[in-house]
């Protein structure tokens, strides 16, 4: 495969997406200085966030991030190739590294399935895919926990919420969200991906339907934490 990949390069060379220098044959997407430049998030930073983002909802039992989402960084160059330049292999790569980085934490929770949180039709057919759907198709490779794409749906096209204040965002997403085919879920702990969790709000608005439809426990995961 090496000896492939360095033939493949030599005639189309490959460019890391953050700093665009010369991939070496063993590495895709990124140069490894800058993978190394990507912030882990550490306990303290994930309990920090549990408690600001979910902990007074009650909705959400678990929360974990692989990443800190820095603006201008390497990570956010890999997930805006992810979300708009039609690079949906990006998503299995990140969530790859984010199942294996995160493997013992994600293996605790006893989860039933990995459901992405859902795009609306009109967005997801102008991206033409769910970014979040490939991001649990890596962690579902590594973690074996299987991907449920079809139980919940987003039933009213929200703006982005970007510049939107927590209230804001928690007024722009509510009820935008149903679930069907609800047998999937009853009784089952439901695991939650997204590309980056920032305030929290799309989360716990998926969790509080899916726990409606009788789902038992709502975790969180996702490839970065955002503030």
């Amino acid at each position: 495969m090496f000896l492939f990949n360095h033939l493949f390069d030599f005639f189309l060379p490959r460019f890391c997406l953050s700093c665009n220098c010369k991939l070496n044959p063993d590495t895709i997407y990124i140069c490894e200085p800058c993978c190394n430049l990507i912030q882990r998030a550490d306990s303290k930073r994930i309990e920090l966030e549990f408690n600001r983002k979910f902990e007074s909802g009650k909705i959400i039992s678990g929360f974990i991030s692989a990443f800190v989402f820095e603006k201008e960084k390497p990570l956010q160059h890999l997930i805006h190739s992810l979300k708009y330049m039609e690079n949906f292999r990006i998503g299995i790569f990140l969530g790859k590294m984010s199942g294996t980085l995160l493997k013992e934490e994600i293996k605790s929770w006893d989860g039933d399935l990995l459901i992405p949180v859902p795009l609306h039709r009109l967005k997801k057919a102008e991206r033409g895919y769910n970014q979040s759907y490939y991001i649990a198709k890596g962690i579902s490779s590594v973690t074996k926990i299987p991907v449920e794409e079809s139980v919940i749906k987003r039933k009213r096209f929200t703006e982005t919420q970007t510049e939107l204040t927590l209230e804001e965002r928690k007024d722009n997403i509510r009820s935008a969200f149903t679930v069907s085919g609800n047998k999937k879920i009853a009784g089952k702990n439901i695991i939650l991906v997204d590309d980056v969790i920032t305030t929290g709000a799309t989360i716990s608005e998926c969790g509080s339907v899916l726990k409606e439809n009788g789902a038992a426990e709502i975790f969180a995961l996702s490839v970065a934490v955002a503030d």
